[in-house]
């Protein structure tokens, strides 16, 4: 996680090697230097009932890595696997250069961009279950 910046508003609670940190008053800039710390922000968290599509799946995944609940190694086939299930069905050029990024991101162990990557694709995902009428 080297070079990650983090912006907090007010109040913003974040993740970091299990503990839960909340931002005071006032907006914040974090610049995290250590590279194996494990860091989630708590609003991008997906609660695993809420792990009901494809792409919100492969988000999770990354998402353990993020807060220590899964070694990187053990979890990157699924990913990878993830990814490349997604990309058969989200064909756009959009999605497949996200796709792309969150492949890259996988392979060089950048979970965050992996995981930033992943979640730019969710509004996607669902305008297309929506259309299809599979969201409820």
């Amino acid at each position: 996680m080297s070079g990650l910046v983090l912006k907090l508003g007010p109040k913003e609670r974040i993740l970091i090697n299990g503990a839960v940190i909340e931002n005071g008053d006032r907006r914040t800039r974090l610049a995290i230097v250590s590279p194996n710390a494990h860091i989630l922000r708590l609003r991008d968290a997906i609660h695993p009932e809420q792990v009901n599509t494809p792409v919100r799946r492969v988000c999770y995944i990354a998402q353990l890595v993020l807060s220590g609940d899964a070694a990187p190694d053990e979890v990157r086939p699924q990913l990878l696997r993830g990814i490349e299930q997604l990309s058969q069905v989200l064909t756009d050029p959009d999605s497949r250069a996200q796709l792309a990024l969150a492949t890259e991101a996988v392979l060089e162990g950048a979970h965050y961009q992996t995981l930033k990557a992943l979640r730019s694709l969710l509004p996607r995902e669902e305008r297309l279950l929506a259309a299809t009428g599979d969201l409820g």
